[in-house]
């Protein structure tokens, strides 16, 4: 099964999701594609399999992807302060994969019914929603 993490920024979300994975499922393949170097060595760092930066890597490897997974913002065309593209969020979206798009309340996008629950608990119901995926 072919993982995909994206990510933006600093990667924070995308190293926690990585490290997370590629320890409940060894097994699985992991791709990492941050926005921005920066995101992606956090996740490389963290265990990714492959690790790959700019918008042409999502496009890439959303098309292969059996999953993606990563913060709401990937499907919202310049969220995380500009960094996700048209391009990058029509990908994620029309993607044959099953997205786990984790609802942060950000980048002025707010999520009724999310509360405040910090992001070890989202990381934590992301994990839970990969399980029952990958089961």
């Amino acid at each position: 099964m072919n993982i995909l993490v994206i990510d933006a920024q600093g990667g924070g979300v995308g190293k926690q999701l990585v490290a997370r994975i590629k320890r409940d499922y060894p097994a699985e393949h992991v791709i990492a594609v941050g926005t921005n170097s920066i995101a992606t060595a956090a996740m490389i760092k963290a265990g990714a399999d492959q690790g790959a930066t700019g918008e042409n890597p999502v496009v890439v490897a959303c098309k292969t992807a059996d999953i993606i997974i990563g913060p709401v913002g990937i499907v919202i065309t310049d969220a995380m302060l500009g960094e996700i593209t048209g391009t990058i969020a029509q990908s994620v979206a029309q993607a044959k994969a099953t997205r786990i798009l984790i609802p942060f309340n950000m980048c002025d996008t707010l999520i009724a019914g999310i509360a405040d629950t910090g992001t070890g608990n989202l990381i934590d119901a992301a994990m839970q929603t990969l399980r029952s995926v990958i089961r």
